[in-house]
């Protein structure tokens, strides 16, 4: 009975699983690795045995160096002898411009010129009311009169001998003092005119008659524009190129276009700019050329051996030059400018030697050194005759 139960017990008592190989599973692992490696074996085949196509995509070394050279057109030039400016903006001022001033007070009696008048020196512009100073003067002349009679007494009398030279010099002093008064006198009656100080245009004037001024009050503007002055600031690097007694051409904003002459240049820069005052002269006798306006100076101050050429053929150096590409037996060379005049079709330039063939077309596709076959321009402009 007890080893039936135990028996049973053992039949139920959990036992480890366990499996048997299936002879196609070992089948499907040993064709994954055969695949690996023939993917392997395929990706390296291309470092170890190149193809034919890899080899042949390109052309060798030596056949991109004998390869034909780049064709460029170039243009034959030869330098020329042109003159070389100084050019800046100015302003035109007048030779003179000053205030207008009475010298007296007193009523506006009367007026002889207007604003917009052209007036010679000491030309009358107005009269102040006289009544007053004629009095004064008149008074000033019987004190005179007086004052003579009281010194040609007292010098008689010294002659004689009854008066002494006290009493002589005191009269003569108060003779002196009258003729003082009287020159005072006459002096005012003559400021009681407002005259011009020099010719000129009246440009303003604020008076009436009948209105009251006062001695030093302004009433007007005069200016004198013949000649004109006209100023402009030359940089410090064109100090040297500029003197006086230089010829100038001017040319104002409203189409004239006159010669003058370098009369100043300044020896103090300016604090804020650092440019010098320069002036020039400019005759203007008829008087059509206004104060204020704009001008173009150009002031020649040389010559130079220089070439005319467009501006699209300049070209940047790997350095960052600005220069013009020529043809030298047959090899690109590139040649540093600097412009020395610009017209309105192009640009003088320096640094190029007396003849060179420039580089027109294919400049941009071209570097210093290289070989290239050049061909004559077609259709070449010319440029400006001297």
């Amino acid at each position: 009975m007890a080893a039936s139960k135990s028996s049973q017990d053992s039949d139920t008592r959990p036992q480890p699983l366990s499996f048997d190989d299936d002879p196609g599973s070992n089948r499907a692992t040993w064709v994954a690795a055969v695949l690996l490696v023939a993917i392997v074996g395929w990706m390296g085949s291309g470092f170890i045995l190149p193809s034919e196509d890899v080899a042949d995509s390109g052309p060798a070394a030596g056949d991109r160096d004998n390869a034909a050279p780049v064709a460029v057109a170039i243009r034959p030039s030869q330098a020329e002898a042109v003159t070389l400016f100084f050019q800046a903006e100015g302003q035109a001022q007048p030779d003179r411009d000053t205030s207008i001033r009475a010298e007296a007070s007193g009523d506006v009696a009367e007026l002889i010129h207007s604003k917009g008048d052209d007036v010679e020196a000491g030309a009358v512009i107005a009269r102040l009311d006289t009544a007053r100073v004629e009095a004064d003067l008149r008074r000033a002349e019987e004190e005179r009169v007086r004052a003579q009679r009281e010194f040609d007494n007292a010098t008689e009398l010294r002659d004689r001998g009854v008066a002494t030279v006290d009493r002589v010099t005191q009269a003569r002093a108060a003779l002196a003092a009258a003729d003082a008064q009287v020159a005072s006198a006459r002096s005012a009656l003559d400021a009681t005119e407002i005259r011009a100080p020099f010719a000129g245009r009246i440009e303003t004037l604020t008076l009436d008659p009948g209105e009251f001024v006062t001695a030093g009050a302004e009433i007007g503007r005069i200016v004198d524009n013949r000649p004109l002055t006209v100023a402009l600031q030359v940089p410090q690097q064109a100090l040297t190129r500029i003197s006086n007694g230089q010829p100038a051409q001017v040319s104002f904003i409203t189409g004239e276009t006159r010669e003058g002459e370098v009369t100043f240049v300044g020896t103090s820069a300016s604090a804020e700019t650092r440019t010098f005052l320069t002036e020039i002269t400019v005759p203007n006798e008829d008087g059509a050329i206004p104060a204020g306006i704009s001008a173009e100076i150009r002031i020649p101050t040389g010559q130079a051996q220089a070439h005319f050429i467009s501006p699209s053929i300049v070209s940047l150096s790997p350095e960052g030059a600005t220069g013009v590409k020529t043809v030298e037996d047959g090899r690109v060379v590139f040649h540093e400018i600097a412009v020395a005049r610009a017209e309105v079709d192009g640009i003088w330039v320096t640094g190029l030697p007396d003849q060179a063939d420039l580089i027109v077309v294919g400049q941009g596709f071209v570097r210093e050194g290289e070989v290239v076959r050049a061909q004559p321009e077609i259709d070449a402009g010319t440029g400006p005759t001297q």
